[in-house]
């Protein structure tokens, strides 16, 4: 479709494939997080990651399909450095886990890629009494990058490498509720939810993204070299 093959100022377009995309870029020294890797655009973002040198983290629900996942970037490409760890982003204990496991790890963190999401699931609550898709798509990312900045801002300084905070969002997020969010009726749901549900949660990824970009640009006037980006789909 002529959409989707026009290219933009970048030089790519919407068909661009990750590799065209990465050709000629090395990310040797560089560690990333990629969260919901263990399939789709986590599982692809990891392997051109660590197909360009990067040490990537992907961080999971599934232990046993991440684990499949890593071990199919591995086999065709025995030099890469990847790492699996168990991260449920509907659970607030479990971001919470993650991210001391990490720091403890004492690993610089460059790039943070929150990806993970849910479309269509059930109506229900999570262990932290917030609706699940709501929770996993963005209280637990916001949770997971408050968690972590320090150590981007730490690995910034130290390496004088401009860091990178990459929140997935969805074009989705243009047709919420007419009210926007609905900050009051979160939880108010029951059955399956709708299409209105998803993009709300879209629609937050986008303003948690555009609040940190306004934050972290006051704070790049004292020099702490983070960026902050966010991608849409169809």
């Amino acid at each position: 479709m002529w959409l989707f093959s026009k290219k933009g100022p970048s030089g790519f377009s919407s068909s661009s494939t990750a590799e065209e995309v990465t050709q000629g870029i090395d990310g040797t020294g560089l560690t990333a997080i990629v969260t919901g890797a263990s399939g789709g655009i986590g599982a692809e973002t990891s392997r051109v990651f660590a197909l360009r040198g990067v040490h990537v983290i992907m961080g999971v629900r599934n232990m046993v399909a991440g684990v499949k996942v890593k071990e199919a970037i591995v086999k065709d490409n025995p030099a890469a450095k990847v790492d699996v760890m168990e991260l449920d982003l509907g659970s607030m204990a479990s971001v919470k886990k993650f991210a001391s496991e990490y720091k403890s790890t004492g690993l610089a963190l460059n790039i943070l890629i929150n990806n993970a999401g849910v479309l269509d699931s059930p109506s229900k609550l999570s262990q932290d009494n917030i609706e699940l898709m709501f929770a996993t798509n963005h209280i637990g990312h916001f949770l997971l990058t408050n968690l972590l900045l320090d150590t981007m801002k730490e690995t910034a300084q130290r390496s004088n490498v401009e860091g990178r905070i990459i929140i997935v969002s969805s074009l989705g997020h243009r047709y919420s509720y007419p009210e926007g969010i609905r900050f009051d009726k979160i939880n108010e749901r029951s059955g399956s939810c709708g299409p209105f549900d998803y993009n709300q949660s879209k629609l937050a990824n986008v303003l948690h993204a555009n609040e940190l970009a306004r934050r972290l640009k006051v704070l790049r006037k004292i020099s702490t070299n983070i960026s902050w980006y966010y991608i849409l789909y169809f």
